[in-house]
Formats: structure tokens, C-alpha cells, sequence
């Protein structure tokens, strides 16, 4: 018998079935002892990357598979494919994931070939974004737990990152999943060089905003985070 210890509470049955299955590979009837043990650890090793760190240990009921969860924080389109990245930016197959609020990144710079599970999908673009979606996860934490803001948004796009397309216009822009616009502008830690609001600032900001409004969404054609005079954004009217 082969169990999974300390699973996340994000994780599906779907993955826990792709993963078992990876990890018998060939091989049905597995006797419980090191051997088995070993070969189990080789097939996840190379099958599958949601797990790193892995360990196989031998117990009285049978195999007992443990390592460290890779969740994935954002979702990539490569033509008609879809790719999970984690937080270290490492490329996970796409398994749906309803539980998860996993945001889109778009605008990403082309590149020549698309890293397969496992690898990393490298890029300054792709850390730019996971870095704020990081630091909107720790304040969904702290702020809204209830109720996380990241329910909302629907996709960060870095098409015009560190000002590739045009200098004046914002470098990361979000949209909620009715397109409402929320500028965050500047790349973490560069806000000083285009005198924008502080990334505490667009932080406060934005959750004050959805703390009093209890949203993001319907009546705003988009929320400007860059304004430095602007305790609240006002929600800018559709119509």
C-alpha cells in the first residue's frame, strides 16, 4: 500500500491519483521493503514534479511517501498548453486546481522554447509578477482571510515590464475577473525610480479599497495604485 503523508488541503484527488500512479509506475504488485522503497522514490524522482525533496520509507502497512509540495501560484498559456509555475518559478503540469486562487500571467516575453515540467521558466517578467502576488497572498493572510482579495483577480500582465513598450505607461497592470483594472505600475522595489506610491503604499491602498468596498469589481473602471497623494483610490465609473 503506498500513502502520501502530510498532504496540503489544496491538494485534489486527481493529483494524489497521477502521483500514486507515477509512483507504482509498472510495477502493480509492489512487496513492502527497501528495494520497493527505492524504486518507489525513482519513479517520483523522475515523473513527478509536484514533489521535491522526496522520501520513501517502508512501514507495517506499506509505503509511506513524503516530500515537499510545490503549489502553484500562477498559471502560464503557451499556445493551446497551460503550465502551472510555483513560487521559485519551476514549470508544474496542469492539473485543475479549483481549490487554488491561481492567477493568469500574460505579456510574458516570447521565448524560444517552453521549459517542460520541472524546470524553471526563467524570466524577470514572471518574477515580477509572482512577487506581488506573493505579497497579495501575505496580506490576504493578515488582512482578509475570510475573504481573499486574490479571489478576484484574474490575471497580471507584465506585457510592458520594466517599460519595454513605453516608459509612461504602467509596467504591471491586473484585472479582475470582470476586467477591471487595478495599476499597480513599477516592479517591486523600483517605485522610487518613477516617484509612484511605496509598494506598502499600493498595498494599503488597494486593500483599503476593498475593505470599504467589500470588492474589486462592478463599479470601477479601473483602481490607480501608482498616485503617491492618494490615501483610497476612488473607483473610476464605467460609464
Amino acid at each position: 500500500m503506498l500513502e502520501l503523508t502530510d498532504v496540503p488541503a489544496w491538494v485534489n484527488d486527481q493529483l494524489k491519483k497521477e502521483i500514486l500512479a507515477a509512483a507504482r509506475s509498472a510495477s502493480e504488485n509492489l512487496k513492502v521493503d527497501e528495494n520497493a522503497a527505492f524504486k518507489v522514490q525513482r519513479n517520483i524522482e523522475k515523473e513527478v514534479v509536484w514533489l521535491d525533496e522526496v522520501k520513501v520509507q517502508t512501514t507495517h502497512e506499506g509505503l509511506r511517501i513524503e516530500g515537499r509540495w510545490r503549489r502553484p501560484v500562477a498559471v502560464i498559456k503557451s499556445g493551446v498548453r497551460r503550465f502551472y509555475v510555483d513560487a521559485e518559478q519551476v514549470v508544474l503540469d496542469f492539473v485543475e486546481m479549483p481549490n487554488l486562487p491561481i492567477v493568469q500571467i500574460t505579456g510574458l516575453s516570447l521565448i524560444t522554447k517552453t521549459p517542460p515540467p520541472g524546470e524553471v521558466w526563467g524570466g524577470e517578467d514572471v518574477a515580477a509578477a509572482i512577487e506581488i502576488l506573493d505579497r497579495l497572498e501575505q496580506m490576504d493572510e493578515l488582512v482578509t482571510p475570510d475573504k481573499p482579495l486574490l479571489d478576484e483577480i484574474d490575471r497580471i500582465d507584465v506585457s510592458n515590464f520594466s517599460g519595454r513598450l513605453s516608459d509612461r505607461l504602467p509596467h504591471i497592470i491586473m484585472y479582475t475577473k470582470d476586467s477591471t483594472q487595478i495599476i499597480w505600475g513599477a516592479e517591486v522595489g523600483k517605485w522610487q525610480r518613477y516617484l509612484e506610491s511605496t509598494d506598502e503604499q499600493k498595498l494599503a491602498k488597494l486593500y483599503g479599497y476593498y475593505t470599504e468596498y467589500g470588492t474589486l469589481s462592478g463599479g470601477a473602471q479601473y483602481i490607480n495604485l501608482r498616485d503617491p497623494q492618494n490615501d483610497i483610490p476612488l473607483p473610476v465609473d464605467r460609464f
